[in-house]
């Protein structure tokens, strides 16, 4: 290899480095205050040399994102000059914290399944359709029923073919799902099944009217079962 391609490569791989660890930050996956994995795990884990983390490293520092503390390591900016939304996991434990998480995606997912139906693939369709299954078949076990359901969410996000709400429901992650034992704490195993049940009814609805690329109907599906979890949590709190 020249030396003039060698540099072409080199710069290359800085480039891509530098935009997977802007994203890690933009994400939350690296939190202000947070300090970075050593060099040596960076370069092992990115399959780049240490002189492409340095770069990149050197690189996101000028731009006020990371900062180098002496002995200590390399530390995300407490304030840095973006700041990513955060919502962290133990933000969650009380109802009234999961209401306001629902209330946002009330507003933000009718939408996303509206732009789904009318732009949804093959693929997408296939994905969704697997996660409602894993639903229905692990409805007596919360935690595997609230990963697939998460999927699904997912799945609606890519399927609107805008990479920005694939990217927040990839942050929401966990959180989407709000926990079912804030909801079904003191319920019987009948009132817990019928609870899947309907909550499964409520997703097959917004499945639906995606497969049928009618994007009112999924606007309208997504908003019921929302605001069907939205009033469900609200009761509890009174």
């Amino acid at each position: 290899m020249t030396g003039r391609n060698a540099e072409d490569s080199s710069g290359s791989l800085t480039d891509r480095l530098f935009a997977t660890l802007e994203a890690g930050i933009r994400s939350g996956r690296y939190l202000p205050g947070c300090k970075l994995p050593s060099q040596k795990d960076i370069a092992e884990d990115a399959g780049v040399s240490r002189t492409v983390v340095r770069e990149a490293v050197a690189r996101l520092a000028a731009k006020g994102v990371l900062v180098s503390r002496q002995g200590s390591g390399v530390f995300v900016e407490e304030v840095p000059d973006f700041r990513a939304f955060q919502i962290a996991p133990d933000e969650l434990q009380e109802l009234a914290d999961v209401i306001r998480l629902l209330e946002i995606r009330l507003a933000v997912e009718t939408e996303m399944a509206g732009l789904a139906a009318a732009r949804r693939t093959t693929a997408d369709i296939t994905a969704m359709k697997t996660a409602l299954d894993d639903m229905a078949a692990f409805r007596s076990d919360p935690a595997a029923a609230a990963e697939a359901d998460a999927r699904f969410h997912a799945a609606i996000a890519r399927a609107t073919q805008n990479d920005y709400f694939p990217r927040m429901i990839d942050f929401i992650g966990v959180r989407l799902v709000p926990r079912r034992t804030l909801l079904l704490r003191g319920h019987s195993a009948d009132e817990q099944d019928a609870y899947a049940e309907k909550v499964l009814r409520e997703h097959e609805a917004i499945f639906d009217a995606i497969v049928r690329m009618e994007s009112a109907a999924a606007r309208n599906a997504a908003r019921q079962h929302m605001q069907e979890s939205l009033t469900r949590h609200q009761m509890l709190a009174r």
